[in-house]
């Protein structure tokens, strides 16, 4: 295949990164809306794994998981269900949605509804467990967990569900495009795109029936208590935004970047659903008092599908305040910004980073670039810690090598050197 069509392509699939219009249309229990999800399976992060494969806190949530769901009555005999495939454990990529760290989901858990409205598909989330750091997501199921689950599929999720519903559908682009002028990257900080879907929700939520004020009550608690409520928001939309530029033939763009227990992987859109792997990202963290480096392990991870529409630490200058959460500087998440400038196809029209001039954020990873350059994709997570929960907060940069297999498979199936 002759470059310009590679560059053709990449235009394509960029110019469907930027035109996707996602909208929150529903909140709705996972088993109704996820494709092919059934009774009997507990999704989790990063390519799928035969179920032996899985170890630590990664491993600890799919079982935590089971248990919530009642598929089976004690760690000893949901591990037996899984290894034997009476429970199921597979992808969440593969079902239309995304996870945070581990990222489990049940068929009973609510997941928000993004239809993209521009090309007809939709992208899945499910929803924040709370400010708790002991969290099913990140590696931890016990009593608490359990309830603050419950909470948010008998309490939150109803009142959510009614207010979108009545809305008609919440346009997330223009929440997002306003965020970033207000200080987020909508990865690790949503702290103004929360309060902004919050307001959006406001009328509706003071329409419903007085016998439901104390669960209305309760809900705006939730959506208010800290910062980061609209991160799985952002995720769905990205998700239905990065799939819509997935299937352009001889495009060598990502469409998807996530980690699972074992190792760092990619998507690319000329490629189909092939996962490409590497080891483990590098991190540079900022730990919460009392944990060291140590501790830092890994239990999967989606949220980097907001790198992958030009998002999180692909608008880090625009985010300034995550030094203090994060470590590092202002200067250097600058630097870290226009870096990926170098290694995306274009600028997007609609997200912009004030101090940059309000310059579009760099969107759409071209696995070429990123060889060529040896520039790595840098993406703003939370980190987990060996016993559970969560521990701190950093950069990690993905590794070279998933790139390299990725652009050998291109090479392979469209030639070119």
């Amino acid at each position: 295949m002759a470059d310009i069509d590679r560059t053709a392509a990449n235009r394509e699939a960029f110019d469907r990164l930027c035109a996707a219009d996602p909208v929150l249309v529903d909140v709705r229990p996972a088993g109704e809306v996820l494709p092919g999800m059934t009774a009997g399976t507990v999704l989790t992060s990063g390519p799928p794994m035969a179920w032996g494969d899985y170890v630590g806190g990664q491993r600890d949530a799919v079982i935590g998981g089971a248990l919530f769901e009642g598929l089976a009555a004690s760690r000893e005999e949901a591990d037996a269900k899984l290894a034997g495939g009476e429970i199921q454990v597979d992808g969440c990529h593969d079902h239309g949605c995304v996870g945070s760290l581990a990222g489990i989901y049940t068929a009973s858990m609510p997941v928000f509804v993004v239809q993209n409205r521009t090309h007809g598909n939709a992208g899945y989330c499910n929803m924040y467990e709370g400010t708790n750091p002991r969290r099913l997501n990140y590696g931890v199921y016990d009593e608490g967990v359990r309830e603050r689950l419950l909470f948010v599929q008998d309490v939150v999720a109803p009142v959510i569900a009614e207010a979108v519903r009545t809305s008609g559908g919440i346009p997330l682009k223009p929440l997002m495009r306003r965020g970033l002028h207000m200080g987020d990257e909508l990865h690790s900080r949503n702290t103004a795109t929360s309060l902004l879907f919050t307001r959006e929700l406001f009328p509706y939520l003071l329409r419903m029936d007085s016998a439901d004020r104390e669960a209305v009550e309760r809900t705006v608690q939730a959506l208010t208590e800290d910062h980061y409520f609209f991160l799985r928001l952002s995720m769905a939309a990205a998700k239905c935004t990065a799939d819509a530029a997935a299937g352009v033939d001889g495009a060598s763009v990502v469409t998807a970047m996530a980690f699972n227990c074992r190792n760092f992987a990619i998507r690319v859109s000329g490629l189909g659903n092939a996962w490409f792997a590497g080891p483990h990202a590098t991190v540079r963290a900022k730990l919460f008092d009392g944990h060291t480096e140590d501790e830092i392990a890994w239990m999967g991870g989606e949220s980097p599908i907001a790198e992958t529409v030009g998002l999180g630490g692909f608008a880090q200058a625009a985010a300034f305040p995550l030094q203090r959460y994060q470590g590092g500087s202002a200067e250097a998440m600058v630097e870290r910004n226009l870096e990926m400038y170098e290694i995306t196809v274009g600028e997007n029209p609609d997200y912009h980073i004030p101090y940059l001039g309000y310059r579009g954020t760099p969107t759409g990873i071209d696995i070429v670039r990123v060889v060529e350059t040896r520039i790595l994709p840098a993406m703003d997570i939370g980190i987990a810690g060996r016993d559970g929960g969560q521990i701190g907060a950093g950069v990690v940069r993905a590794p070279i090598e998933c790139f390299e297999a990725a652009l050998a498979a291109y090479r392979g199936r469209y030639g070119g050197t």
